[in-house]
C-alpha cells in the first residue's frame, strides 16, 4: 500500500466534509431553512439518475454526468457559494473558483487530482453532452426550490422574472424536456405573484 497516496486521499476526504458548511441561499422545500452546498451535489446527483433520460443527448453517460456534479461545487470550499442573481459577487467568481480548484483538488495524488479537475472544467466549459446536462440539472434544481416555496428566496433578493428567464434559459442545452416544463412553471409563479415580473 503506497501510505502517501492514502494519506493524501483521506486529507481530501476530510476537507471535502467542510462543504456542508457551505450556505446556498436556496431554501429546502420546506422553507425551514437554506440547503448546504453538500446537500445540493447530493441532490443534484440522484436528479441525474433519476432524469437521464430526459437529457437532449441518446448517447450521453449519466454515469459522468453523476461523477461532475459531484465535485461541481468543491471549489466552493475556498470560493464559497455565490448567489446566482448577485451580479457584483460574479464578478470575480471565475478567479476564486479557479485559485479553489488548484488547492482542493491539489489535495489528491496527481492522477486524481487531474481526473477531478477535469470533471470540474468540464462542468464549467458546458461544451459536452454530459456537461450540458449536467448544468441543466444544476439551473433547474434550485429552481424547482423556488417553485415549491412560492419564490421565497427570489422574493427576498428581488428577483425578477427575467432575470430567472436569462438564467435558467440555457437548460434547454441539457434538455429540452426540462426547461419546458421549467419555463411552464415560472409563468404560473409570474401569475401566481410569487415572482414578479
Amino acid at each position: 500500500m503506497d501510505q502517501q497516496r492514502l494519506q493524501q486521499q483521506i486529507a481530501f476526504v476530510l476537507e471535502i466534509d467542510r462543504l456542508k458548511t457551505i450556505r446556498r441561499r436556496t431554501y429546502l422545500t420546506d422553507t425551514s431553512r437554506f440547503e448546504n452546498s453538500a446537500e445540493h451535489s447530493w441532490h443534484v446527483a440522484v436528479m441525474a439518475m433519476v432524469m437521464a433520460e430526459h437529457s437532449n443527448f441518446a448517447d450521453m453517460d449519466a454515469s459522468r454526468v453523476i461523477r461532475m456534479l459531484l465535485v461541481h461545487d468543491l471549489v466552493e470550499i475556498d470560493a464559497g457559494d455565490t448567489f446566482a442573481y448577485d451580479e457584483q459577487a460574479r464578478q470575480d467568481k471565475k478567479e476564486r473558483e479557479q485559485a479553489a480548484a488548484e488547492r482542493v483538488f491539489g489535495l489528491l495524488p496527481a492522477d486524481q487530482a487531474a481526473a477531478f479537475r477535469g470533471l470540474w472544467e468540464e462542468f464549467e466549459d458546458r461544451q459536452t453532452p454530459e456537461a450540458r446536462f449536467a448544468a441543466a440539472l444544476d439551473r433547474i434544481q434550485p429552481l424547482l426550490h423556488n417553485l415549491c416555496t412560492r419564490g421565497k428566496s427570489w422574493q427576498e433578493h428581488g428577483v425578477r422574472e427575467e432575470q430567472v428567464l436569462a438564467l435558467n434559459r440555457h437548460s434547454a442545452e441539457g434538455s429540452a424536456a426540462l426547461w419546458e416544463y421549467a419555463a411552464r412553471w415560472i409563468q404560473k409563479a409570474v401569475e401566481n405573484g410569487d415572482l414578479p415580473r
